[in-house]
């Protein structure tokens, strides 16, 4: 009897340790989700302003006054324009 009460107690400590142990590792990994959500969020504010950044870069008015100002290009004149295969 004393035998099985041994044995009875030594799985219920057993049982008791691995509850202990899983509860923990469930913890931990609640909170490595917690964080990868936070860095998750970040990378999406960071991804949001490089999106505005590439907007800004590839604006049409910017784009035209580096054309100017760098590469001193102009518009062509009317006389420099030629139409090919317009509507007869």
């Amino acid at each position: 009897m004393v035998r099985l009460d041994v044995l009875l107690v030594t799985l219920a400590v057993l049982s008791a340790l691995g509850v202990v142990a899983s509860q923990h590792h469930a913890r931990k990994l609640h909170t490595e989700l917690e964080r990868e959500q936070a860095r998750m969020r970040q990378l999406e504010v960071e991804w949001g302003q490089l999106q505005l950044e590439q907007s800004t870069w590839a604006a049409h008015v910017r784009i035209e006054k580096i054309a100017r100002q760098r590469l001193r290009m102009q518009p062509p004149t009317f006389e420099q324009i030629l139409v090919i295969g317009g509507a007869p």
